[in-house]
């Protein structure tokens, strides 16, 4: 009997995040999620996540999560029975977060972030002058999905907001040595991939699907 894989990208991210993942189609089907729109700016991270488990359509499935969808699958699996969950690039609890989201959180300046420009990349991307710049500008097209201002603004909120102090039983963390935005040296237990960046869900897929495989099947 294959295992059901639900995958949840990261935020602003489009299911395309997981391409590179290499997983045996004998014993595992992927389930890719994609992002809800909140309900409005004040929806609870609760109450979103109970809404993303209504697209869970198995028992004791996987759910595999990066970045901030790391936080939400965790959400999630407060919710609905789960095999493993699986987080990449993420956090399991507040405590790892570096010191700087806390000064974020605590002055507003996340209120500064520019989502406009997000919002509206189709407009900006024309001065992306030069062949990097320009191939950087499509690889963001690619995988940057989600981008109305409500949500962008939801969800950095709700990152910088999460309120979980324990680490959940059942959670394998795997992590970049070289993550800038959720720097190693804060996580702890986690499995580490050498020179993983926040983005190795990408650049490392492979190591990823093996280290995946490797942990359920243990």
């Amino acid at each position: 009997m294959k295992t059901h894989i639900y995958c949840m990208p990261g935020l602003a991210a489009s299911p395309a995040i997981f391409d590179n993942l290499t997983l045996d189609k004998d014993l595992y089907k992927i389930h890719y999620l994609k992002w809800l729109p909140p309900l409005a700016l004040e929806e609870s991270l609760a109450n979103y996540a109970m809404r993303m488990t209504q697209e869970i359509k198995h028992k004791n499935v996987v759910l595999l999560g990066v970045s901030f969808g790391g936080i939400i699958v965790q959400e999630m699996s407060k919710y609905i029975e789960t095999k493993k969950v699986i987080i990449v690039s993420s956090v399991k609890s507040h405590e790892e977060y570096p010191k700087r989201f806390a000064l974020a959180s605590a002055t507003g300046l996340y209120k500064l972030f520019p989502t406009s420009l997000v919002a509206n990349f189709e407009d900006y991307k024309k001065f992306f002058l030069g062949s990097h710049l320009k191939k950087r500008a499509k690889l963001y097209e690619k995988y940057l999905s989600e981008r109305s201002e409500t949500y962008l603004k939801w969800s950095i909120y709700n990152v910088l907001h999460w309120e979980q102090n324990n680490t959940q039983d059942n959670v394998i963390h795997i992590h970049g040595s070289d993550d800038k935005v959720f720097p190693i040296k804060y996580i702890k237990n986690a499995i580490t991939v050498n020179k993983g960046t926040h983005i190795m869900i990408v650049t490392k897929g492979k190591k990823i699907s093996e280290i995946i495989h490797k942990s359920l099947t243990a």
